[in-house]
């Protein structure tokens, strides 16, 4: 039997935007109904930000601090495999529907490469039979197909139309549902699928719900602003800004434009109406990307392919959409990290599972290990994850990890801002965090560390500086620590040149807990 893999990422979407993560006012009812014949993991975390520096985790297996792709822009090392690469050495000609912001390793390229001008690259091993970079050219040539006038460029097109209720910030998208962005990769993916044959791998990298936040009728009417939930804030702003020097610097520094194009949104101060809208529209695209999933598992299952498909869907990091007084994905709290994930395993050794929940933490680095495993292959000695097919054979393997991992690279080669404003060489400006059932650990690398009660009602400030709580930060920093000297790069430390020869020493695929 020939196995089929599908591989779909919905850009910045939090882990609670479904409903079956719990949220009663989500319109998800086709991930849902996936959920409930899969297994879903409701600890899922990505490890890094933003799409670049995620992506690459997810696509080569590795902890930002492996890779190094460490910003939009950051050349990802050439020497890396990646999924695609390592599909293709299976017999698969990976297709790529979307993009993977990789950024190419300039080494042995020409100076005037114009690959060298984007952070937009191609992960290696991809096929691009549907590339949809920011200029989105092939989506821009469907619309002036249809009629539309593209040349007034592609920021009026994704500008939304007025007001056309009381009480309504911005109207819906100028483009036609079935003209929009998600539903033209949509088509395009299942005119490619319908010409396949079994042996078929797949990634479908959707933009949504990605800013800028518009969505064409009827999703743009689905969900009322003023019936949106409030964003989760534990203290005011500026008890939120005292919490650490970082926190108050990217408060301070958030950008007020491309939330909704048109519009000068401040997020540490977006009024009650402001938010509500925002949220709305956030739900009204996450709701077309559930239509479109489901769309693509009708004709999976019509055609009888879905029960030779692996089918996950996940994200590449969250959003905080108004929490802590932010938008976007650049901060230390969980909502920009928290992700979806179900997996859908066709085989008759994970029935028994359907419909499970995993609470156990997982994370990005461990789709890459899943997949090939799935597929009979063994994980390279770069991945730093670890296969997940254990929990969708109904049992959690011995030391799984008791907490999940992520970091932010925040310094900025073009500009240097917080490098100024911190007196910070650039390689001292980055965090790793780890978060477990009651407490996020923050350490940074030239400043001081962050300590947050994760549990409801818990006082709202950083208990690493209390002299309280010295025993409590020293263990989690010590505990964060062991586990970065453990996930340390491995590729070559596990093999010894002798007189006979290399040895080596197969890693050990268990992740310990720290």
């Amino acid at each position: 039997m020939s196995w089929n893999v599908l591989l779909i990422t919905a850009d910045q979407m939090r882990a609670d935007a479904l409903g079956c993560a719990g949220n009663s006012q989500a319109h998800t009812p086709h991930l849902d109904a996936l959920a409930r014949q899969s297994v879903r993991f409701a600890n899922h975390y990505g490890q890094a930000s933003p799409c670049g520096p995620s992506r690459a985790c997810l696509l080569t297996g590795m902890y930002l601090h492996n890779h190094r792709s460490v910003q939009n822009g950051t050349p990802l090392d050439a020497r890396f495999t990646n999924l695609a690469l390592e599909a293709r050495a299976l017999g698969y000609a990976p297709a790529l529907f979307g993009y993977t912001d990789t950024s190419p390793d300039p080494r042995g390229r020409a100076p005037n490469d114009p690959a060298l001008r984007s952070y937009e690259g191609i992960l290696p091993g991809f096929d691009p039979v549907c590339p949809m970079l920011e200029d989105a050219a092939p989506w821009l040539s469907h619309l002036r197909a249809q009629g539309y006038d593209t040349s007034v460029g592609l920021r009026a097109l994704y500008t939304p139309e007025a007001a056309r209720h009381d009480g309504e910030l911005w109207g819906p998208a100028r483009y036609r549902d079935s003209d929009s962005d998600t539903a033209y990769l949509t088509d395009r993916f299942l005119d490619w699928q319908g010409e396949q044959g079994d042996g078929w791998f797949a990634h479908l990298s959707y933009i949504r719900p990605h800013p800028p936040w518009l969505a064409p009728l009827p999703w743009h009417d689905m969900f009322a602003a003023d019936e949106m939930p409030a964003p989760q804030t534990r203290g005011s702003l500026e008890e939120t800004a005292a919490l650490h020097p970082w926190v108050a610097w990217r408060l301070a520094n958030q950008t007020r434009e491309n939330w909704v194009f048109g519009r000068s949104l401040d997020p540490a101060n977006l009024s009650r109406a402001q938010i509500g809208q925002i949220r709305a529209t956030y739900a009204a695209l996450v709701a077309e990307i559930d239509h479109h999933v489901g769309r693509i598992l009708a004709q999976l299952r019509a055609t009888g392919t879905l029960e030779r498909t692996l089918v996950i869907f996940t994200s590449d990091h969250g959003e905080l959409l108004g929490d802590h007084y932010m938008l976007g994905k650049e901060a230390v709290f969980p909502q920009a990290f928290h992700l979806p994930l179900i997996i859908h395993d066709p085989r008759r050794e994970a029935d028994a599972t359907r419909g499970q929940v995993v609470s156990a933490f997982t994370e990005a680095v461990d789709i890459m290990p899943t997949i090939l495993a799935w597929l009979g292959a063994a994980a390279p000695g770069q991945c730093d994850g670890f296969s997940l097919l254990a929990f969708i054979e109904g049992h959690r393997p011995d030391g799984w990890r008791d907490a999940a991992h992520y970091a932010i690279d925040f310094r900025d080669i073009a500009l240097g801002r917080p490098e100024r404003f911190f007196g910070l060489p650039s390689e001292a400006c980055s965090f790793n965090a780890s978060i477990d059932g009651t407490h996020l650990y923050v350490h940074f690398a030239g400043l001081p560390p962050l300590l947050l009660s994760m549990e409801e009602g818990a006082p709202w400030r950083n208990l690493a500086l209390e002299p309280a709580h010295a025993p409590l930060a020293r263990d989690q920093a010590m505990r964060l620590l062991s586990w970065r000297m453990r996930a340390e790069d491995q590729t070559l430390a596990n093999l010894l040149l002798t007189e006979t020869g290399v040895v080596a020493r197969q890693r050990n695929r268990t992740p310990d807990s720290a």
